[in-house]
């Protein structure tokens, strides 16, 4: 048996069936990169990143040095305008970040309760 040829300007990428009708190996995969990931590099891109959020930072701070006049709940306050910024950042990642323990014990109870009711069926 011949296999038909493949018509002209067309490229086949298939390979030949083999005698006992198995397919043949898959090729190798490339490898992706050089040096696999490792702790210490993480670390290193870490800082570096921590280092230019910093000097961004630092610019910010250095261009928004304006007083603001701050009022929240009866308190006022006189600070930098980039402090206050800065404070309000900081107040919106933490009420973020505790978003993120709260879904986790939701699930966590919903996954007892599933549990229970599994165990009582």
């Amino acid at each position: 048996m011949t296999e038909p040829a493949a018509p002209h300007g067309t490229t086949s990428t298939l390979p030949p069936p083999s005698a006992n009708g198995s397919a043949p190996p898959p090729a190798p995969q490339p490898p992706g990169r050089g040096q696999p990931q490792t702790r210490t590099s993480g670390i290193r891109t870490g800082l570096i990143a921590g280092f230019a959020a910093l000097v961004v930072a630092v610019i910010f701070i250095i261009q928004n040095a304006h007083a603001a006049n701050i009022s929240f709940l009866g308190v006022h306050l006189v600070l930098p305008l980039a402090a206050a910024l800065f404070l309000a950042a900081i107040a919106g990642a933490l009420a973020m970040a505790a978003a993120g323990p709260a879904r986790i014990a939701q699930l966590r109870q919903i996954i007892r309760h599933a549990l229970a009711k599994a165990r009582a069926d």
